[in-house]
């Protein structure tokens, strides 16, 4: 079992963007978050196979990260 962070975006036109920004291009959608963190999971397996098929690791430090929230003060633009 491997962990991946994920990254859920609500889209324009409604439901969720979601990416594994440790796998490049690794991205998908989904109506509702718990159809999108599915959908993710999915990517994930078939990107993970599509590197072993062609014999390639799986880049160093997917399982290595935290995630903080910070907010600030942008203003407006003079």
């Amino acid at each position: 079992m491997a962990r991946f962070l994920v990254y859920l975006e609500p889209a324009e036109e409604g439901g969720y963007i979601v990416s594994a920004p440790a796998l490049p291009g690794c991205v998908t959608q989904g109506e509702t978050k718990e159809e999108a963190l599915a959908m993710i999971q999915d990517a994930i397996r078939g990107y993970v196979a599509s590197l072993r098929k062609h014999g390639e690791s799986l880049p160093f430090g997917y399982e290595v990260g935290e995630v903080e929230v910070v907010e600030v003060e942008v203003g407006t633009a003079p």
